[in-house]
């Protein structure tokens, strides 16, 4: 099933996250956002269906405003698979949790991949990252030039997430791995 997705003026398809070699479960089922939950920024009622849409069986993030959609399910050791890409003229900011932790709140506690045009793969967040110091953390990508494709295009992003340790491939190459406190948590999305 190849199903897509936008993330704050990103796109992205094909979410499903395999939990064991055996067993696979997509987490976006092209045609409603049942089994995620929002958390955005105080705003009017009816703000969280103009963030996060499904339109043609994909999901859209508008980027505003501020916040995330969330499964509703924790996830310890898993691979996630997403296909994603910036819509418009020009890409924006966005980001992917993994190991979020409970305590919605719109700058949330989990390890967050970066999402900026050109400097795709950075982690961070607040949840302590191996080797790293501070009260918000971030690790710099593990490689030198930027392996995402031009604005419009299609990329593809998998996360190995197991036992603490995050691995990153973006379009088939490891930008960043790490290792961090949590072992498990929800996988999100960020409107930013």
């Amino acid at each position: 099933m190849n199903i897509k997705y936008f993330l704050a003026a990103l796109c992205a398809a094909a979410i499903f996250v395999s939990c064991s070699r055996e067993k696979t479960e997509v987490l976006f089922n092209g045609e409603n956002l049942d089994g995620w939950k929002v958390v955005v920024a105080d705003e009017p009622e009816g703000t969280e269906e103009e963030t996060f849409s499904v339109k043609e069986g994909v999901m859209h993030i508008s980027g505003k405003p501020f916040g995330y959609i969330r499964t509703e399910k924790k996830y310890s050791d898993y691979r996630l698979h997403l296909e994603w890409r910036w819509a418009g003229d020009e890409g924006v900011d966005g980001g992917i949790f993994n190991y979020l932790q409970d305590g919605d709140k719109v700058w949330p506690l989990g390890v967050q991949l970066q999402m900026t045009p050109k400097d795709m793969g950075v982690l961070m967040g607040g949840i302590k990252i191996e080797g790293l110091e501070g009260p918000f953390y971030k690790k710099d990508r593990i490689v030198e030039e930027s392996h995402e494709k031009p604005v419009g295009e299609w990329n593809e992003m998998e996360f190995q997430c197991q036992g603490g340790s995050i691995k990153v491939w973006l379009n088939g190459i490891l930008v960043n791995e790490a290792t961090c406190d949590a072992t498990d948590g929800y996988i999100a999305f960020q409107s930013e």
